[in-house]
């Protein structure tokens, strides 16, 4: 199963070690999605914790079919890029 990129959004901050990891990983993969920096926006932390329900970065945002899911831990986030969107 593929997801456009443009259903995704990683929420995190700029000085973040796991961030840095994930935005690094979508660089080399040539993937450009939306990023919402929480430390920049009280709006971005506010739908993080919202939907996410905690604070934790980096955590991708994903719509699909309606349905939204929230994924955490870098590892995980770089796993699912590979997966749906690597080409």
């Amino acid at each position: 199963m593929t997801i456009d990129s443009k259903n995704l959004q990683l929420f995190h901050f700029n000085y973040c070690p796991y961030c840095i990891k994930v935005r690094a990983a979508l660089k080399l993969m040539g993937i450009d999605i939306e990023l919402k920096n929480i430390h920049e926006s009280e709006a971005y932390l506010k739908e993080l914790l919202q939907g996410g329900g905690k604070k934790q970065v980096p955590c991708l945002r994903i719509e699909q079919d309606g349905h939204i899911e929230w994924l955490y831990e870098s590892d995980d986030i770089i796993h699912y890029l590979k997966k749906h969107l690597a080409g």
